[in-house]
This record gives C-alpha cells, sequence and structure tokens, in this order.
C-alpha cells in the first residue's frame, strides 16, 4: 500500500462499462470497481491526515499510525490492502471528512481520527509486526476493524485513551490509569485461512468461551468464560469477542463474509454501539446465507440480477439479536452505504429467497456508487420531485438513478426464479411488476435533460435491458395482479403527495367522476410516510378474497369497486380506499376517461362527493 508513487490515471475499458450498464457486470468489471475504490480509499486518506495533521491529540499525530500501517505494508501487503478496502474503511474515511467540514455529528474530532490508529494496530496484528501506538477506547473497549473486540477489565468512561502493543500477532492493551493490562491473541480468518463457522465457533457455541478456535488470552482476562454470547455477558471482566463470519461457498470455493455485530463504523453515517447476535442467531444466518446462494449460484453466467455472494464482505445484521419471534418472510430493513463497498445493512428475513433479493439489490447500489464515484452521470439539483414506484416519498434525480439500477437487477433476478417449478408464480409476478416500474423510471430519467454523456449511456443500456424483457411473455394472472399493483401505488403517491388543483367541474357526462381543470400541480408541503400494503399482498392470488384489495387481486375488479365505494361512503378521503377504487374502476371500465383518472388521480372527486 502506498499513496506516494503516482499511478496512471484510471480508464475504464468501454466493453467493461457498456457490461455495468444494461444492469450487469463480469468478474473483471468488478475487479476494476474495486480497483477503482481502492485509489479513491488512498486520495481520501491522503486528504484527511492532511486536514487532520495538526489537530490537537492525546493519540499523538497521525504520522505515527501511517508509519506503522506503512511498515506492515512492507511486510504482509496484502493484509493492508485488505483493510483498505474494508468497508468499515469506507465508512470511516466518508464521515470522518464530513465531521472536518462540519456536515456531521460525533465524538471529539480527535477520537475518530484516532481509527487510523486503530487499523493501524489491526494491521499490525494481522502483519505480526511489532507496534506501540496510543488508541481511543469507548467505555474501556477497542474495536479492531474484521476482528472483534476488547474489552478491558474495567469499564472506563465513555472515551479515554488506552495503550496497545502488538508482537507476533499478540496484542496487550492497558488503560494507562495502572490497571492490569489485558493480552490476547486475535488471529484473523482472512489471514488465517478457513474461517470457523457460526454452529461451531467456540467464542459463540453455548458454553460462552471466550477466544477464538486460535486465539487465547492471558492477563487479567486469562480465566474469564463469560464470553460474548448473549449480547450483554461480555460487559464483564476483560474479555476478547471475535466478529462472527459466514462461509459462502461460491464459484471460486469457500470464501468468508463478515457477519459484523461489533464495529462502530458499520453502519451507515455516524459511529454506533456494539449490538451482539445471541448464537442462534448466528446460526439462524448461516443457515440461511447457504440456502440463499443456490439461488444466486443458479447461473455461471452474468447478467442483470446475477451475482456471487463472495462479492458481498460484509454484512450488518439489524433489528433483531435472537430468533424469536419468527421474522416475516418479506425483509424489514435492507440498506448499503456508498462509502462500504460490498456492505448491505438488513434485517433476517424469513426466506432465503428475500435475502438472496436483498443481496442483488443492495450489491447493484455498491456498483452504481463506485461508477458515481468515477464519472459524473447526472447534473441533479437535489430537488425532491419525482415519483419512485418503491418509494411513498418524492425523490430526487440520484435516488431515481438508484432506484433504476437496483430494480432492473431485481427484475432480473425475479425472471430467473420463473423458471423454478417452486417460485414460477410469485416469480411472474415480482418480474413483471419491476420490468414496468423501472421502466417508467428509466423514462423520467431519459427525458429530465441532466444526463452527462456517461449517464445517458448507463440509462440507455437500462432501457434496452428493460425494452428486451417487456417483450417477454408473462402468465396472465400475475402480469394481471402486477399491473394493479403497479398503478394502484403510482395512484395513491399521487394522491398522498400532490395538491389537486381547484377549478370548475369538467363535463365528461359520468356522475360518479369528476375531475378538476388540469392546472399544473404542485407537491404537498405536508407529506406524512405511509405504508405500501398492497405490492406484497398482490404478489399471490388471494384463496378466499374477502377484502376489496382481495378481490382486486383475484381479478374481480366489480366486487372490488362496489366494496371501495362502500367504504369511500364513510371514508370519502382515505387516499387508500380512493385509489383503490380508481384503479377498481379502471379496470372495469377501461377508456379515456379511465385513462385521465390514472394520469391525474388527485383531481378525482370520491364518489358521492359534492362539490
Amino acid at each position: 500500500m502506498t499513496s506516494e508513487h503516482p499511478h496512471a490515471p484510471l480508464r475504464m475499458p468501454d466493453h467493461l462499462f457498456s457490461e455495468l450498464a444494461v444492469g450487469a457486470g463480469s468478474p473483471e468489471a468488478l475487479a476494476f470497481l474495486e480497483s477503482s475504490e481502492r485509489t479513491r480509499r488512498l486520495l481520501l486518506l491522503r486528504t484527511a491526515l492532511a486536514r487532520t495533521e495538526t489537530l490537537p491529540s492525546p493519540l499523538g499525530p497521525p504520522a505515527l499510525a501511517w508509519r506503522v500501517l506503512k511498515g506492515a505494508a512492507d511486510q504482509a501487503p496484502d493484509v493492508v490492502e485488505d483493510l483498505l478496502l474494508a468497508p468499515h474503511t469506507g465508512a470511516w474515511l466518508a464521515h470522518l471528512l464530513r465531521r472536518v467540514h462540519h456536515t456531521a455529528p460525533g465524538p471529539p474530532l480527535w477520537a475518530e481520527t484516532g481509527q487510523l490508529h486503530v487499523l493501524a494496530v489491526t494491521a499490525a496484528l494481522r502483519a505480526d509486526v511489532e507496534a506501540e501506538l496510543q488508541v481511543p477506547l469507548t467505555n474501556g473497549s477497542l474495536a479492531l476493524p474484521g476482528l472483534g473486540l476488547v474489552r478491558l477489565p474495567r469499564r472506563g468512561p465513555s472515551l479515554s485513551v488506552g495503550h496497545a502493543t502488538t508482537k507476533a500477532g499478540e496484542l496487550t492493551l492497558s488503560s494507562g490509569d495502572g490497571d492490569t493490562p489485558f493480552v490476547c491473541r486475535p488471529r484473523t480468518v482472512a489471514a488465517g485461512g478457513a474461517p470457523l463457522r457460526p454452529d461451531t465457533d467456540t467464542a459463540e457455541a453455548d458454553s460462552d468461551q471466550t477466544g477464538t478456535g486460535d486465539a487465547d488470552t492471558t492477563g487479567s482476562g486469562a480465566g474469564d468464560t463469560t464470553g460474548a454470547g448473549d449480547g450483554a455477558s461480555y460487559l464483564g471482566d476483560g474479555s476478547w469477542v471475535p466478529l462472527r463470519t459466514l462461509t459462502h461457498n461460491g464459484p471460486t470455493g469457500p470464501t468468508t463474509i463478515l457477519l459484523d455485530d461489533l464495529g462502530p463504523y458499520r453502519d451507515l453515517d455516524e459511529p454506533i454501539a456494539p449490538d451482539r447476535l445471541d448464537a442462534d442467531e448466528a446460526r439462524a444466518w448461516q443457515s440461511l446465507l447457504d440456502e440463499a446462494g443456490t439461488f444466486l449460484g443458479a447461473s455461471r453466467e452474468p447478467g442483470p440480477g446475477r451475482m456471487d455472494a463472495s462479492h458481498i464482505r460484509v454484512i450488518v445484521p439489524w433489528g433483531r439479536t435472537k430468533t424469536t419471534p419468527p421474522p416475516p418472510p418479506r425483509v424489514e430493513l435492507s440498506a448499503s452505504s456508498g462509502d462500504a463497498f460490498g456492505s448491505m445493512v438488513i434485517t433476517r428475513p424469513g426466506t432465503a429467497l428475500s435475502l438472496a433479493e436483498a443481496f442483488v439489490h443492495e450489491f447493484q447500489h455498491s456498483k452504481l456508487a463506485a461508477l458515481l464515484h468515477l464519472f459524473p452521470l447526472l447534473d441533479d439539483d437535489r430537488e425532491e420531485r419525482f415519483y419512485a414506484p418503491w418509494r411513498c416519498d418524492p425523490r430526487h434525480l440520484t435516488g431515481l438513478l438508484h432506484g433504476a439500477y437496483a430494480f432492473t437487477a431485481v427484475a432480473g433476478f425475479w425472471r430467473d426464479r420463473m423458471a423454478e417449478r417452486a417460485h414460477a408464480d410469485i416469480a411472474a409476478y415480482h418480474f413483471a411488476l419491476r420490468r414496468t416500474q423501472t421502466r417508467l423510471v428509466v423514462r423520467t430519467l431519459l427525458t429530465s435533460g441532466r444526463l452527462t454523456a456517461p449517464g445517458q449511456h448507463l440509462v440507455d443500456g437500462l432501457a434496452h435491458t428493460l425494452d428486451g424483457w417487456l417483450r417477454e411473455p408473462v402468465a396472465p394472472e400475475p402480469l394481471a395482479r402486477a399491473r394493479a399493483a403497479a398503478s394502484l401505488h403510482r395512484t395513491e403517491w399521487r394522491l398522498r403527495n400532490v395538491v389537486a388543483s381547484k377549478g370548475p367541474s369538467d363535463g365528461d357526462g359520468d356522475n360518479a367522476l369528476r375531475l378538476a381543470r388540469p392546472n399544473p400541480s404542485r407537491l404537498r408541503a405536508d407529506r406524512p410516510l405511509w405504508p405500501d400494503l398492497r405490492t406484497q399482498a398482490f404478489a399471490v392470488t388471494p384463496t378466499a378474497p374477502s377484502t376489496a384489495d382481495d378481490h382486486l387481486a383475484a381479478g374481480d375488479s366489480a366486487r372490488a369497486l362496489a366494496q371501495y365505494a362502500d367504504a369511500l361512503a364513510e371514508h370519502p378521503h382515505d387516499p387508500h380506499l380512493l385509489s383503490g377504487w380508481i384503479v377498481a374502476r379502471a379496470l372495469h371500465a377501461p377508456g379515456a376517461v379511465a385513462r385521465r383518472m390514472l394520469a391525474r388521480p388527485e383531481l378525482v372527486q370520491p364518489p358521492g362527493v359534492s362539490r
């Protein structure tokens, strides 16, 4: 690792950009993106060092840590390269520079700058070199990126200075207040070969032993076996709490994915505290990953929606630390940051199919973020005024581009599942829904007048992919449900976000429908979040329909229309009911009036409401 030697400018070959533009990406294209992220990290690191070199710090100048990092790189370059490309490094650097520019909150700046000291200590441990540095401690603990968490015997203040020394892979950590130092040997799976799976990890087994299979602890915490099993026990005597790892058997062999519940920079923005999973929850993640990998590895040919899970470096589990109560089958949360390539924050879903879809979705965001670091794809004024079919709120153009890129891959993922008998019906629905919705967004991007030349190339590629898919046949029932669900979402979005213009009624001869004159619309100032209850509900045909939504999903627009009208008599301005009534009426009586209703639903007066 070096930032001093000059490098030739990065130039992406046209064929690699074209691969990525259609939503796909070969191993060669992904390797180029990783290489570009490496270069960006070095530039950010150089900038951060320049901006903080004169910052008063009890840890000493950053140059001390940089020398240790360089020494580790001379001894074991692969180790330092791995740390440089780790998602937490990118997240930390981006957050640190936001702190420097006063656009983000956080602890005292010296503590965040001190993460360079922590990276250097981690590199020295993994490279088996000697080092001695001051490091920031949080509540008496030190989180080593990619390795785990060291807890000193005494909790200590919320922020303090520790003294760390490394020698031959052994860490000695003290608080500097006279306590007995804590000594451990936190070997890493990245440097030490095959990882321990959660069901065999001695650190997380029911016996709650501290350490990993090749780690040991001495000093004040040597006899501690309270370990890290239940999310709070490691807060007692000094202990070493290793990061859990997941194993994925991909096309190139077994790889390791960190299941990070400890690192402070694992979230999307600000540093956060550890949130330890219990052992059963970690095993559940491994089991789900094993099954999800079968979907992702179904095709060796690159294409939109196809990926090798070995490109995922870190999974950050979110929201649940235990396996009970059982989660719903859909993903409650999945998110990623453009600063942390290959990392994703996910609430563990109940099915492997949902997890595989989330992997595809979030990895697309990583790919596009890396492209945006290389190319100005659009000129975005950041005004949130555009419709996104997967959101309840208006979005800016960059958000639209991210959504279009991610959901093109999601559509491709479900397209592949249509060939699997067990998933054919639900896959056909999701494929039909996402290709239609995403093509609508692509049209918005293409007509925005804000795309640069590379951005035009990329969005043209997405349009080419989606236009081809729109010509592919889909079974009538899931296709009808998908079209209804797409219309329902857009209709309800406009009812909740767009101000209806006022004016005299249009004379269309329909007593049930009155439209205000189509004056230019504007967004509502009060736009509360609202739940999308239909996208998932319409994925299957109801076996015993009872509600208006059920009847609409079952294809009975007449009965749905009647039930929506009855409900609107009591709640005439409920956007959920009115959107259902508009779509049901359009399906029941298609034509020019129906098209106008769907185009500007905010102008429709509810049935039975006089002006």
